[in-house]
């Protein structure tokens, strides 16, 4: 008989009266503390003034949870949430999308280049390693969570999430994202150091849109929908909206590799 892997952790690690803390908002944190470390010591190699990271960080943070609220809403359950418009401020209760991330931090980094004067290519360029690692955090929060898990699987490790009263096991979804993400992290590091911190412009930026969407791509076909609307569709809306980032970062690479040879 096979032996599965029984999921029965809870997602909040202790309560004091009406405060709880969770594993989710603790690895959402430490993605932006441990984000902000490894950018230090990009802008200390480059000599980029610190103050200046002070600042990129707050637009991130802001746009990281504004976009992916508004992502939730708009692409998930727009009906629901104009019915009820307050709600919208409720993130506590669940609901971000990593495409409105996206799209929020995107447009937050045009707005930061044009403040500070720095190309946009070069601080996306240098963001989007520490993207890729904020993803291995939110995904292990999903994990703890007990949410946005896979099919049901036959695989002997798949998970049985009994917190949320499921019986059978299912493909652990978080994890291969997850590890899909922090591998692409570490790519992203390396060829950052291997070029002595002047990767060809784009570049990073580029391959992170190809590899990470084209995987999230992938990977939906194994997971369960999210919302009733995705039950009659051929590519669910995390997949329609990977389309255009992967092939955004086709064309940056493309263009590039033609503006230097």
């Amino acid at each position: 008989m096979l032996q599965f892997i029984q999921w029965n952790v809870s997602p909040t690690i202790f309560s004091i009266g009406p405060v709880s803390v969770r594993w989710y908002g603790l690895l959402f944190a430490m993605s932006f503390v441990v984000g902000y470390f490894i950018m230090l010591r990009i802008f200390r190699k480059e000599n980029i003034p610190e103050p200046l990271l002070d600042e990129l960080s707050m637009y991130m943070l802001i746009s990281t949870v504004v976009g992916a609220r508004l992502g939730h809403v708009l692409f998930y359950e727009p009906a629901s949430y104009l019915a009820h418009p307050l709600d919208i401020l409720k993130i506590w209760e669940g609901g971000l999308a990593s495409h409105g991330a996206a799209i929020g931090i995107i447009f937050a980094l045009y707005l930061f280049s044009r403040k500070t004067r720095q190309p946009f290519l070069w601080v996306i360029d240098r963001i989007v390693i520490v993207v890729a690692l904020s993803g291995f955090f939110i995904r292990t929060g999903n994990l703890f969570n007990s949410e946005i898990y896979g099919n049901v699987t036959s695989m002997s490790w798949g998970f049985i999430f009994q917190h949320v009263g499921e019986t059978l096991p299912r493909h652990p979804t978080q994890i291969y994202e997850g590890l899909c993400y922090l591998a692409l992290f570490f790519f992203l590091l390396w060829y950052y150091f291997h070029k002595n911190g002047k990767p060809r412009p784009g570049f990073l930026f580029g391959t992170f849109l190809v590899i990470l969407f084209s995987f999230r791509l992938l990977i939906e076909f194994i997971k369960e929908p999210q919302v009733n609307f995705e039950n009659s569709m051929a590519l669910n809306m995390g997949q329609i909206l990977s389309i255009p980032f992967i092939i955004a970062g086709i064309v940056i690479l493309a263009r590039k590799e033609k503006i230097t040879k």
